[in-house]
C-alpha cells in the first residue's frame, strides 16, 4: 500500500470511529468546526480535529458525519485542494461560495429528521454561529447537543495543550505599556456600562498583555482567557508556562496569573449585580453558557480588536522598517532564484516548490529581528499557482522548469511587525493569455492602492474597486481582496475586511493606522494562477485643499503601500496599461530602489536595479 492509500485508510478508519461514537450516544450526526476554544485560524494541534478526522489540511472548512455520509465544505480557495485530499476517503468534497458560508447547516437541516440530535463542541463553536445552528435546526425539530467531544472518545493519542514559556514584546518594539492598554480597555468597559470583560482571542490577548508566545504555529501567541475588572485582570494560562520574572512584571499591573482550566468557573462565579461585556464573534458558546443568568451581559465588539487594529506612529515606524528588512531579504531570494534556474538549465540540481520554501524563509531567517515565517509559504508553478491556498509537500510538488508563471506567497514575524506578499515571476517563456491576466491583476491591485474614500467607509465597500478592471474583462476571483494584519501577531486579523463575504457591519470601517492586504488574483484551474499582493496602511488622504485628510465634505482617507518589492514587468502587458498605472508603478519601483539599496549587495543589489527600472 502506497503512502497516499495509506493515508485514505487511516482517514476512512477514522470516520469510522466516529459513525460508532455517535451510534454509542444515539447521536444523528456531528458537526466539526476548523475552530478551538479561542476561535483561532490556525489551530493548536490539540484542536485540530477536523484536520485528524478528515485529511483535508486546509486552514479552513467544516466536516459533517452522520451515519451515512460524510462532508467538508471548503470555500473556493480550496476547492481543488479538498478534492485531491477528500478523494478515496469516502468524505465529499462541498463547495461553497464564500467563508462565511453556512451551507453546511442548510444541509443538516434539510437531511435529518425530526427528533435527531446533532453534536457539536461547544467549546470550540463560536456564541453567533452556535445560535445560528441552534435556530435552524430547532424549525426541522432537530436538537443540538453542545456538551460532549467526541474526539475525547475517538482520539487516543491527542496532543495535550502546548507548553512552550510566554516571553514579552518589549520596549522600543512595544512603544505602549500594558498598563496604558488596560487603562483604555477599562474605560472603554466603563462606556458600555460594563464592569467586568471576558477575553478569549489570542492576539487581542497577546497586544494587551505585551506578550508574545510560540503555542501557534506562525502566530506568535499563546493559548489563555483574560478577565479584565476594573480593580483586577486574571490571565488564564496553562502550568509554568509564565517565567518568574515575567510573573512579577505582570503583578506590577495588577494582572494575576490562574489556571487554563479556571476561565469558565471563574465566569460562573461571577456575582448576580455585574455587568459583562462579551464579544458574540469572538467567544464560544460554552463560555456564555457559564456566565450566570443574572448577570447582565453586554454585547459588543473586544475594545481590543480596534484598538490593535489602529496602529500608532511608533508602531507604523516599526512596520517600515520590518518591511525594509523583508524587500531585503526577497530581493535575495530573488536573484539566488534566478541564479539557480539558469544554472538547472545548464544542468544543475533543478529547483522545486520545496526548494523555494527553503530559501525564503533561510533569506529571511538573516534578517534583524525576523522570527518566524507569518504562515506557510505558497509556492506554486503553474496548475498549483491556481490553487490560492496551495501548499507544496514532500509526497506532492512540482519542479520549476519550462515555460509559465510562478506564485509565491509569503511573509515573516519580525519584532517589529508582520509581513505578508504576493509576487508572481516568470519562467521561461510567458504566453500572451499569461501577461494579460497578470496586467489585469496589476490594474485592480493598483486601482485599489490609488483610492482615496471617506473616512469611516465601511471595508467590505472597497473590494468592488479592485475588482472592477478584472469583471471588465468578465473574470472573477472566489477570495476577498484584502485583510487585516497585526504588528507581530496574526497575519489575519480584524475588524477590516476588504471581501465581499464580508457582512459592512459598522465595525468594519476603515480608519487612520489600519493596516491591510491589497491582493486580487485570477486563476485558471489547471493553467496557472496570478495573484499580486502589497501591504497598505490608512491614511489621511493628501489633495488640494485638505488639511490632514479634512476636506469640504469631510475627512478623507488613502492608502500607503508598505510593502517594497519589484513587480516583474516581464509578465506586464504594457499596452494595457494607461499612463497613471505606468507612473504609478514607476514610482513604487523608485521607492523600493531607494529604501532597499543601502541594505543589499552584489547579486542582490544587480537584481534590484534591475527588476526596477522604469517601465
Amino acid at each position: 500500500m502506497d503512502v497516499i492509500e495509506h493515508s485514505r485508510a487511516v482517514v476512512r478508519q477514522r470516520i469510522e470511529r466516529l459513525r460508532a461514537a455517535l451510534a454509542r450516544r444515539g447521536l444523528a450526526a456531528v458537526l466539526v468546526p476548523s475552530s478551538d476554544p479561542h476561535l483561532s485560524e490556525y489551530l493548536p494541534e490539540r484542536w485540530a480535529s477536523r484536520v485528524w478526522a478528515s485529511g483535508f489540511s486546509g486552514s479552513a472548512g467544516t466536516l459533517v458525519v452522520t451515519r451515512d455520509f460524510a462532508g467538508v465544505w471548503a470555500d473556493s480557495r480550496y476547492w481543488v485542494q479538498a478534492d485531491a485530499e477528500l478523494a478515496g476517503t469516502g468524505i465529499e468534497s462541498m463547495r461553497i461560495g464564500g467563508a462565511t458560508s453556512l451551507a453546511h447547516v442548510d444541509w443538516l437541516a434539510g437531511h435529518l429528521s425530526s427528533g435527531d440530535v446533532v453534536a457539536v463542541d461547544g467549546s470550540i463553536v463560536g456564541l453567533a454561529a452556535a445560535r445560528h445552528l441552534r435556530s435552524a435546526l430547532a424549525e426541522r425539530g432537530i436538537r443540538l447537543e453542545t456538551g460532549v467531544d467526541l474526539f475525547d472518545d475517538v482520539w487516543p493519542d491527542r496532543p495535550s495543550l502546548p507548553t512552550p514559556p510566554i516571553y514579552e514584546h518589549a520596549h522600543p518594539f512595544a512603544p505602549r505599556s500594558r498598563a496604558d492598554k488596560l487603562s483604555d480597555v477599562r474605560t472603554a468597559m466603563k462606556d458600555a456600562g460594563a464592569d467586568a470583560h471576558f477575553v478569549s482571542t489570542l492576539d487581542d490577548i497577546a497586544w494587551l498583555f505585551n506578550l508574545r508566545g510560540s503555542d501557534v504555529d506562525f502566530n506568535p501567541v499563546f493559548v489563555a482567557h483574560a478577565l479584565i475588572e476594573s480593580d483586577a485582570a486574571p490571565l488564564f494560562v496553562g502550568d509554568g508556562k509564565v517565567p518568574p520574572e515575567i510573573r512579577d512584571a505582570l503583578a506590577g499591573d495588577g494582572v494575576s496569573i490562574a489556571s487554563y482550566d479556571a476561565a469558565r468557573s471563574r465566569l460562573s462565579e461571577l456575582a448576580d449585580d455585574r455587568v459583562l461585556l462579551l464579544d458574540p464573534r469572538r467567544i464560544t458558546l460554552a463560555f456564555r453558557e457559564a456566565v450566570p443568568a443574572a448577570v447582565k451581559v453586554v454585547e459588543a465588539i473586544n475594545p481590543s480588536t480596534f484598538a490593535k487594529s489602529r496602529k500608532s506612529a511608533d508602531e507604523i515606524a516599526h512596520v517600515r522598517r520590518a518591511m525594509e528588512q523583508d524587500g531585503a531579504a526577497l530581493a535575495e531570494f530573488f536573484a539566488w532564484f534566478e541564479g539557480a534556474l539558469a544554472a538547472a538549465r545548464d544542468g544543475a540540481d533543478p529547483v522545486t516548490e520545496l526548494t523555494i520554501d527553503e530559501r525564503i524563509t533561510a533569506a529571511r531567517a538573516r534578517r534583524e529581528g525576523f522570527v518566524s515565517c507569518s504562515f506557510p509559504t505558497i509556492a506554486g508553478f503553474n496548475a498549483n499557482g491556481a490553487m490560492p491556498h496551495y501548499h507544496a509537500t514532500e509526497d506532492s510538488h512540482a519542479t520549476v522548469t519550462g515555460d509559465g508563471l510562478l506564485l509565491i506567497d509569503s511573509g515573516g514575524q519580525y519584532t517589529s511587525g508582520t509581513t505578508d506578499i504576493t509576487r508572481v515571476v516568470p519562467v521561461g517563456t510567458v504566453s500572451p493569455a499569461q501577461k494579460r491576466d497578470f496586467t489585469l491583476v496589476l490594474k485592480g491591485m493598483i486601482a485599489l492602492a490609488t483610492v482615496r474614500f471617506p473616512r469611516g467607509t465601511r471595508s467590505p465597500s472597497l473590494d468592488a474597486i479592485a475588482r472592477a478592471p478584472i469583471w471588465a474583462a468578465g473574470v472573477d476571483y472566489g477570495h476577498g481582496t484584502g485583510h487585516g494584519v497585526g504588528y507581530f501577531l496574526n497575519v489575519h486579523e480584524g475588524p477590516q475586511s476588504i471581501s465581499p463575504h464580508a457582512p459592512p457591519d459598522p465595525h468594519t470601517a476603515m480608519e487612520p493606522g489600519m493596516i491591510t492586504s491589497d491582493e486580487p488574483g485570477i486563476y485558471r484551474p489547471g493553467q496557472w494562477g496570478v495573484r499580486i499582493e502589497n501591504l497598505v496602511l490608512a491614511v489621511p488622504a493628501r489633495f488640494e485643499g485638505a488639511v490632514d485628510g479634512n476636506g469640504p465634505f469631510g475627512e478623507f482617507l488613502e492608502f500607503e503601500t508598505l510593502t517594497l518589492c519589484p513587480i516583474d514587468t516581464r509578465c506586464i502587458d504594457v499596452s494595457l496599461l494607461r499612463d497613471d498605472e505606468r507612473r504609478w508603478l514607476d514610482d513604487y519601483h523608485a521607492e523600493v530602489l531607494r529604501r532597499l539599496s543601502p541594505l543589499v549587495e552584489g547579486a542582490a543589489k544587480a537584481w534590484l536595479e534591475t527588476r526596477t527600472r522604469r517601465l
